[in-house]
């Protein structure tokens, strides 16, 4: 149980020292049992809230029938926390979402499980089981098209990222499929900006692996972490790749990949490293004797962090035991998926990782330290302290540097921490659910300021992306103010475009400028003023 008591939030008095504060809180109400699944940030730090819920007020579906299951449920908000807009999509039965991305042209992708076939919003008959539907959206929430992808088995989405050529790739799992190795496999989809489908890649042993987390890379492929517990396909050479390549019913291609690593315990962290045309680069099983759950991964400045929890001592690859119960355990890979080092932290008892954050420098070149975000929970016993939140910062060699603890006052509410997200001004985002009473489920939505946190970001004092650009630039301002005008100019001193804001980081429209160099001037009302230069390509 992930609780979340963020109603209270009792910072002050749990740390000693006043170092947090609540900068707003929303709650989007709801009378009957929601799934919040996660917030994604969009690049000018605006925020998306994905989940599934009952609509208490449902269309009527042909015949006049109440369609009472779950629905794709959207909600998005200012950097204020003020709503900006809400939506939901809906089948004729129940569909659950479950991950979604920002695009870099300011909408988002969507992607969840579907067990409805065609009708209401959803435009494609199922294939069989459940699918995966995918939605893609406006920045106001319009939908520009939707795919249903599956096959006769059963389909599920977990993870969608979007890569450097724009295009997309969906992770998810396929169980009992004909094409696969196990129980349930691992399913990859490259799809093109447009929604069109590349190829699709089935990996799996002789057992259960389940997708958890998907990043993408800076060579434009992928890292997939992957909770596995199968082992090597009988037949199988270990440690050489097996590929077998068809096409699917309708055409399309597809890969299938056996396991070439056996599990070290009951499971193991799987980590696959794709290429930018969805294929496998390399794969490495990390685990001990015991159980060993793959939570979350992050980007760093020469490779990656991989990090989860850990039942396991010092055994199979594992180098570090555990102290109590399940500790944190988090491995360094470099690019080439080569280890640099392997940590475990133990902050009590059951210890479950919820987020993890690199903070880099301000030029983005190199990495500074690590962020952890969890909760750990009592097992077999109620304690005073249970299910308390943390947060933990590492050096970028993985060394302790300080922990916080932060618990509410109460629990006579059920509250439950579904995703946190570090933003680049150091705040902190906290989203889950908070039930008044059973089977009414808020959300309830948290933004943190934390001064120890923000003296960690280095700060540019203007800063443009995408530079250069094409359509829209993003304008972030390093210093603080609460109102600040934004000018463009050309290279020739005349004044093209003022903005006024009261957002640290503002879209600009750029798709009537010619090809060349502008200057980005920024003033606030602090009197202090910044510049920068601006390429259209």
């Amino acid at each position: 149980m992930k609780k979340l008591y963020m109603s209270v939030l009792s910072m002050c008095t749990i740390i000693g020292i006043c170092a947090q504060e609540v900068l707003w809180q929303k709650d989007i109400k709801s009378n009957t049992q929601d799934f919040l699944s996660q917030v994604t940030t969009t690049i000018d730090q605006q925020y998306l809230i994905t989940g599934s819920s009952i609509q208490t007020s449902k269309p009527q579906t042909e015949g006049n029938k109440q369609n009472n299951g779950y629905d794709f449920h959207l909600v998005k908000i200012d950097q204020q926390g003020k709503e900006i807009w809400e939506k939901y999509f809906s089948g004729n039965n129940h569909d659950f979402l479950s991950a979604s991305v920002a695009t870099q042209e300011g909408g988002f992708l969507l992607a969840g499980t579907s067990y409805s076939g065609k009708g209401l919003d959803k435009k494609d008959e199922s294939k069989g089981g459940s699918d995966i539907w995918l939605i893609r959206i406006n920045e106001f929430g319009d939908e520009l098209w939707q795919k249903t992808l599956g096959t006769s088995s059963d389909e599920e989405a977990r993870s969608v990222i979007q890569t450097t050529d724009l295009g997309f790739f969906v992770a998810g799992n396929v169980q009992n499929s004909a094409r696969g190795y196990g129980s349930k496999d691992v399913l990859i989809i490259k799809l093109d900006k447009n929604g069109k489908e590349l190829s699709q890649l089935i990996m799996g042993g002789k057992g259960l692996d389940e997708v958890e987390k998907m990043i993408p890379t800076k060579d434009g492929g992928a890292l997939l972490g992957v909770y596995s517990r199968s082992s090597v396909v009988p037949g199988k050479t270990s440690n050489v790749p097996s590929t077998e390549v068809g096409n699917t019913s309708d055409g399309q291609h597809f890969t299938t990949v056996k396991k070439s690593t056996n599990n070290e315990g009951e499971g193991d962290y799987w980590i696959i490293k794709l290429s930018k045309d969805g294929k496998v680069e390399w794969e490495k099983n990390y685990g001990g004797n015991g159980d060993d759950h793959l939570r979350t991964l992050a980007l760093t400045s020469n490779g990656y962090i991989i990090g989860g929890e850990s039942r396991s001592e010092r055994s199979g690859n594992k180098t570090v035991g555990i102290e109590e119960g399940t500790d944190l355990w988090l491995i360094s890979l470099n690019e080439r998926g080569e280890e640099i080092w392997q940590k475990s932290y133990n902050l009590k008892n059951r210890d479950v990782l919820m987020g993890m954050s690199v903070l880099h420098s301000a030029d983005d070149k190199s990495s500074k330290g690590i962020l952890l975000g969890g909760y750990t929970q009592a097992e077999g016993r109620i304690e005073s302290d249970d299910e308390t939140f943390w947060m933990l910062y590492l050096n970028q060699d993985g060394n302790e540097q300080w922990r916080k603890y932060v618990k509410g006052r109460e629990k006579k509410k059920e509250e439950r921490l579904s995703d946190i997200k570090l933003n680049r001004d150091g705040s902190i985002i906290l989203a889950g659910t908070s039930a008044e009473e059973l089977g009414k489920e808020n959300w309830k939505i948290v933004k943190l300021g934390d001064s120890q946190i923000d003296k960690l970001i280095e700060k540019q004092e203007i800063k443009i992306y995408p530079n250069p650009v094409t359509d829209y630039a993003y304008v972030e301002t390093g210093f603080d103010f609460k109102e600040a005008e934004i000018t463009l100019y050309d290279m020739g001193g005349r004044q093209l475009q003022t903005l006024n804001t009261k957002n640290k980081i503002t879209k600009i429209n750029t798709q009537n400028l010619i090809q060349g160099a502008y200057l980005v001037v920024v003033k606030t009302d602090t009197n202090k003023t910044a510049n920068a230069k601006l390429i259209k390509k």
